[in-house]
């Protein structure tokens, strides 16, 4: 009876620790040894200054944050790289006097994924998210930076999880 049990040990024991499946909590089961995020430049209609870089700094830290890929500058085994194509505001909601109760901020980035060791995973694709704040407020200060951090935040989470993640 004891052998029997040693046997079944070490049968799943062999089963679990042969496997080359990677799990995680984020769904990124294949988790590339280096990428790279080239420039994601502005081009949209309405260029805000300096949301190109953080754009970018912010996609290279949340990569580097949820896997264990190194971050290079040229030769990563996956590659982003785009540009942001629009960043828009516009009323939301209205008052009786018809004037704006709430904006929105919406910013739209174009991703292009490129996977070099298997191009069937490689993509184009449109990447949008925005902010509600209230109209009486100005997009500036603490509500601007509350407004980038969320956006910011969602898009990262979106291109990760297109790319990396089997969900």
């Amino acid at each position: 009876m004891n052998t029997f049990k040693y046997i079944i040990i070490t049968a799943i024991c062999l089963a679990c620790f042969s496997c080359k499946v990677n799990y995680s909590f984020t769904g990124i089961t294949d988790t590339p040894e280096s990428f790279q995020v080239n420039f994601f430049q502005n081009t949209a209609d309405i260029v805000e200054p300096g949301l190109d870089q953080l754009f970018t700094n912010s996609l290279q830290d949340y990569i580097l944050n949820q896997t264990s890929a190194d971050l290079v500058v040229s030769g990563g085994e996956v590659i982003y790289e785009g540009e942001i194509v629009e960043y828009r505001i516009s009323p939301m909601t209205a008052t009786a006097d018809n004037t704006a109760a709430e904006n929105r901020l919406t910013i739209s980035v174009n991703v292009r994924y490129i996977n070099t060791k298997d191009e069937e995973k490689d993509f184009e694709r449109r990447f949008s998210f925005y902010y509600d704040y209230p109209a009486a407020d100005q997009l500036s200060g603490s509500t601007k930076s509350t407004a980038f951090d969320e956006i910011l935040e969602r898009l990262t989470q979106d291109i990760l999880n297109a790319s990396l993640a089997d969900w």
